[in-house]
């Protein structure tokens, strides 16, 4: 601990400089990751959130930690959206919003968590599947609860189907074809077909 000109203790800030460095060094690797895929460099990332190779690798030892945060970052989002509908939107459409927001979720992280899973298998801490899960029968539920989503259908069943949308479109140059492909998934889980959009 130093003192001030004034001879008092200035309080260092290390633990606060580190928190900011930790969220800055991820929320921008989440960007980096996004424009250039999972392998991107590590130093770029570091570069663009303005500190060090050897602060980034304080915080994330390696490729696969800061993977892990970011996934996990942009996984609590999407379940945190998921509340957040669920709170201001009928059972229907925060179902249907929220499964947009997965299925781009899933189209611009398959290969983060490919890489995650080649990698380093069972990372300790991230059960993606799970909360994802989680989040998906709660809103799934709820329909079914109001009689709009047919009760056959499990939350899994609809993940498997969203996932397959992202996939089957990953390189497609129809960018509208993923929009598409998710109404016509919307309109099976519903009990009663839907009249106009």
């Amino acid at each position: 601990m130093t003192n001030t000109p004034g001879g008092t203790p200035a309080q260092p800030p290390r633990r606060t400089d580190a928190r900011l460095n930790r969220e800055r060094l991820t929320a921008v690797a989440r960007e980096v990751f996004a424009e250039a895929g999972p392998g991107a460099s590590l130093n770029a990332i570091a570069r663009r959130a303005g500190v060090g190779p050897g602060t980034l690798y304080r915080h994330f030892p390696n490729r696969q930690a800061l993977l892990t945060a970011v996934l996990k970052d942009r996984i609590e989002t999407l379940c945190g959206q998921a509340e957040d509908l669920t709170a201001s939107h009928s059972a229907d459409d925060a179902l249907a919003r929220w499964l947009r927001a997965f299925l781009a979720h899933a189209r611009l992280n398959h290969g983060m968590g490919s890489a995650l899973m080649v990698e380093e298998p069972g990372v300790p801490g991230l059960d993606c599947h799970r909360l994802i899960l989680d989040a998906a029968a709660g809103l799934l539920d709820r329909a079914q609860r109001h009689g709009t989503a047919r009760p056959d259908l499990t939350a899994d069943d609809l993940l498997q189907l969203v996932v397959g949308v992202a996939l089957s479109t990953s390189h497609d140059e129809d960018t509208a074809r993923p929009d598409r492909l998710l109404a016509l998934i919307l309109d099976a889980t519903h009990a009663t077909p839907r009249r106009g959009g």
